[in-house]
């Protein structure tokens, strides 16, 4: 779903583990890491995106995580003007996401990248909380140092495994 301004309407998940780490996976084919992502299909909630979206990409169920927060606001990025599909109508500029902050509270070993038979992720690594923003691509760093800042308060509380 593309809005009236051209931002394609999205979910960011950060997934955060016992130890505070939060997961980062590597796209497939290539040396670019992001947090699970994707866009909202027509009369799907931004939960049911979520769920939908954590699934695919990481192969994890509702059962294996509890959510903690959603982002206040909606967060934009503009993408380059190189990688604008301008032959597509409507034309998306960029992405509006509203993000989830997730504890997983499973094993590791249900994480699965191969979940579906187109996937997002080839590797994937748990790491320190501020870590993913040294390797996020730059278009998409302010909306990660957004979201981020946001949430920072609940992971990096004393009382988290309490949340």
């Amino acid at each position: 779903m593309i809005d009236e301004q051209g931002y394609r309407c999205g979910v960011g998940i950060i997934l955060v583990n016992a130890n505070r780490q939060v997961f980062l996976g590597k796209r497939l084919g290539m040396d670019a890491w992001q947090f699970p992502q994707g866009g909202v299909r027509q009369k799907e909630t931004l939960e049911e995106a979520m769920y939908r979206e954590l699934q695919e990409e990481v192969g994890l169920f509702p059962q294996d995580v509890k959510i903690i927060a959603q982002s206040q606001d909606w967060l934009r990025y503009e993408l380059p003007k190189r990688l604008i599909r301008r032959r597509t109508k409507p034309i998306c500029i960029g992405q509006k996401q509203k993000w989830f902050l997730l504890n997983f509270i499973s094993a590791a070993t249900k994480i699965n990248l191969l979940a579906t038979d187109d996937p997002e992720f080839d590797s994937w690594a748990w790491v320190s909380y501020w870590y993913p923003l040294r390797q996020i691509i730059s278009f998409k760093r302010k909306v990660y140092e957004s979201v981020m800042q946001e949430f920072a308060p609940l992971v990096l509380s004393r009382k988290f495994k309490e949340i």
